[in-house]
């Protein structure tokens, strides 16, 4: 098997677990219809340790272009490959997206809640605020590739680590994962909304392209950042990269503080405004 079909049949096998646990919870007519967030984080670790455990000894299981573009940054993958990785990451996803819409074909006329509908194939915020929502996929991917340096930097039984990262996904989505829906994974997201665009899902919305960017861009940043930091701090390589990346995330984390900062004081301002009328 080559790197390509590997990442292509391990991004499909996430995406399959991943976005199969989320219709089972969010569509009507269900047996596991309510579950709730605890089974979907479940759900989404153990769709990362059944995709690690079927390609991670040929390609390493990236099946996130977060994690192929953070080991590049940092010299622990070929710059070569990565074109090549993140198209089959793509392809993967749209897929294995693909194959969720056929397994749940009988329930999207079931359901009238169009916004249930998208949450099985990509992301959406709790309280949509751009800036805030980018920071938060930023701090997921910061930690996802921080614990895969972690557990790489250990040793296991032959066979484990596939379990310890899914554990870690698990983790994330239970801490962290509740105000984006935790993409940590640019194809995650992208590949399944583009099948939810092109697909003949019975009533269906928008694809929300207006809040597309931030599950890319968020992990991408966060991803980088998350390697860099880990190679300044914990083995002493401070790059030109891990300074330009700070500023950027410092950008960013005063711009999300600032448009917070002034919604709520817009907010009491209505408030007492309110009181007084």
């Amino acid at each position: 098997m080559s790197e390509f079909v590997a990442e292509l049949i391990g991004t499909m096998i996430l995406i399959i677990f991943g976005g199969g646990v989320v219709g089972g919870v969010v569509l009507k007519k269900t047996k596991a219809e309510g579950a709730g967030w605890v089974v979907i984080t479940i759900g989404w670790g153990l769709a990362v340790a059944m995709a690690v455990y079927a390609v991670g000894n040929v390609s390493d299981a990236h099946v996130n272009p977060a994690v192929t573009l953070a080991f590049a940054a940092i010299g622990e993958f070929p710059w070569s490959k990565v074109p090549t990785y993140i198209t089959a990451q793509l392809i993967g996803a749209f897929i294995g997206a693909v194959i969720v819409f056929l397994q749940y074909l009988s329930h999207w006329g079931k359901t009238e809640d169009k916004g249930a509908k998208l949450a099985v194939f990509s992301t959406d915020p709790a309280v949509r605020s751009l800036p805030s929502n980018l920071l938060s996929e930023m701090i997921g991917t910061f930690v996802l590739i921080m614990g895969l340096l972690f557990i790489g930097a250990n040793d296991f039984t032959d066979g484990l680590n596939p379990a310890i990262v899914g554990l870690l996904i698990v983790a994330i989505g239970v801490s962290l994962g509740g105000t984006t829906g935790y993409a940590i994974n640019p194809a995650r997201d992208l590949g399944p909304r583009i099948a939810h665009a092109v697909l003949p899902i019975i009533g269906k919305g928008s694809s929300d392209w207006g809040y597309a960017a931030i599950p890319v861009f968020g992990p991408i940043i966060g991803g980088v950042y998350g390697a860099v930091f880990y190679n300044a701090f914990f083995l002493g390589e401070i790059t030109a990269l891990f300074w330009i990346m700070s500023a950027v995330v410092l950008v960013i984390v005063i711009v999300a503080v600032s448009k917070e900062l002034r919604k709520n004081n817009t907010n009491i301002a209505e408030k007492a405004s309110d009181k007084v009328v």
